[in-house]
């Protein structure tokens, strides 16, 4: 089974922005997707 998830970015800006993030980490589209939601699952040390 296949999923896809569509996302619009507001500025070429912003999609620049997260674009380069995801090369300098060597991350796929889907690798950036799952990092952020690992990310957001953890939680923050205090």
């Amino acid at each position: 089974m296949s999923n896809h998830v569509n996302i619009e970015v507001p500025d070429d800006e912003q999609y620049e922005r997260i674009k380069r993030v995801k090369n300098e980490h060597g991350l796929t589209w889907r690798g950036m997707l799952i990092h952020a939601a690992d990310d957001l699952e953890t939680p923050a040390e205090e």
